[in-house]
């Protein structure tokens, strides 16, 4: 049940991501998550290659793990950003809001594994047509940038669409999810929000702290009026976007409110003006654990739930 062919792709022990957070996924996070045996990924959000080339080198000095890149391809420094990968040879990236399509033959000529994240049928087939290695499949209960579909709707249709791995992302954060995932026909699941709550998280210990105190209805998704919407746990900065949304707000006067709000949360600690953003899993998140505790106490959970749920239905 654990090996998949997401292990084989990627040379990793268990077929799971650790989710691309701007300001949140570091060298050191990333590091600790290869290391545990799943796949740690740094994100490069908006920040400029020169900024990026030193987490990849960080990670490199901390494992000897395969690793990956988190690539925002609406960033002002895509084009640099890819050439860096191609440069430093990074093996695997996975790329948000957009199409990588541009760049697939470049890094094709590496053999960088290229996998994008989904919000649909449609893009996953559309990525599978131009190359892609795998997709994630990623619902509207994560945190950050979202699409409109849960992960259960969403994952077995990709599924039955595709021939490539597909990767569930949203809503996971522990063993049960995981077996749920594989239920669903993904072979490998991304998982964000349980690492923000990690001890190599490198995120101010208040952002950790409004994670741990969330409960099930306390995020709130901002911006749907200017066709980014991204989930947050609810605060001062979450209240002025809805209160501004329904005044009329035009997306100059949203994006400008949210600039540099991320890291004003991830970083500086401000949590009540800054952008706390986190999935629905966070209700189900308690305590800051080590990065392999995580990963194995999943993988256990999942097999102890496939066993339970063997013998039940015998």
């Amino acid at each position: 049940m654990i090996q998949s062919r997401i292990c084989q792709l990627l040379g990793i022990q268990y077929p799971i991501l650790q989710g691309g957070m701007a300001w949140i996924s570091t060298a050191e996070l990333a590091a600790a998550v290869s290391n545990a045996g799943g796949l740690g990924i740094i994100a490069a959000g908006n920040a400029p290659a020169d900024i990026i080339r030193a987490e990849i080198r960080r990670t490199r000095e901390l494992t000897e793990k395969p690793f990956g890149v988190n690539i925002m391809l609406l960033s002002p420094f895509v084009d640099e950003m890819m050439a860096l990968i191609v440069e430093e040879k990074v093996p695997v990236i996975t790329t948000g809001a957009g199409n990588p399509g541009k760049y697939m033959s470049m890094l094709k000529s590496i053999h960088t594994k290229v996998i994008p994240v989904v919000p649909s049928v449609a893009l996953a087939q559309r990525m599978e047509k131009i190359g892609a290695d795998a997709v994630i499949v990623e619902g509207t209960e994560a945190g950050g940038h979202i699409g409109e579909l849960t992960t259960m709707v969403l994952v077995p249709q990709v599924v039955d669409a595709i021939s490539i791995p597909v990767i569930a992302a949203g809503g996971i954060a522990d063993g049960r999810g995981m077996l749920a995932a594989f239920a669903l026909g993904a072979e490998g699941v991304q998982v964000g929000t349980r690492f923000i709550c990690s001890q190599e998280c490198t995120a101010h210990e208040k952002y950790k702290k409004v994670v741990l105190k969330a409960k099930d209805r306390d995020t709130v998704v901002t911006g749907r009026s200017t066709g980014h919407p991204v989930r947050v746990i609810q605060n001062k900065l979450s209240k002025e976007f809805e209160k501004l949304e329904k005044a009329g707000a035009g997306p100059e006067v949203l994006e400008h409110l949210g600039a540099g709000r991320l890291r004003l949360a991830v970083v500086d600690g401000d949590v009540d003006n800054g952008s706390v953003m986190a999935g629905q899993i966070s209700g189900l998140i308690k305590d800051v654990k080590g990065c392999r505790e995580i990963i194995e106490s999943m993988v256990r959970e999942a097999k102890e739930h496939f066993i339970a749920m063997h013998s039940a239905m015998r």
